[in-house]
């Protein structure tokens, strides 16, 4: 195995020893599974920004009826939050 050696800033060095000490894994082991994750990410989520779009974009469109101009008509907000 290669060995990488990275500088890190104290916040993140005590980040990373709370997480040693929550999973019970060794640096290394940590930092691989971190590394695996981050790479293993689509395209579009590499930088670290997740829209509720991407999140959500398979169900955008995908309901039939209902009002057309709900966002944009303010008579379909009437008694909105009230109990």
């Amino acid at each position: 195995m290669n060995v990488l050696t990275i500088k890190l800033p104290p916040a993140l060095e005590q980040q990373l020893d709370e997480a040693i000490r929550r999973t019970h894994l060794s640096k290394s082991e940590l930092v691989r599974r971190a590394l695996v994750a981050y790479i293993a990410r689509p395209e579009g989520e590499a930088g670290g920004f997740v829209s509720a779009l991407d999140l959500a974009g398979d169900l955008v469109g995908c309901f039939d009826g209902g009002p057309p101009d709900l966002a944009s008509n303010p008579r379909h907000m009437d008694g909105f939050g009230k109990a």
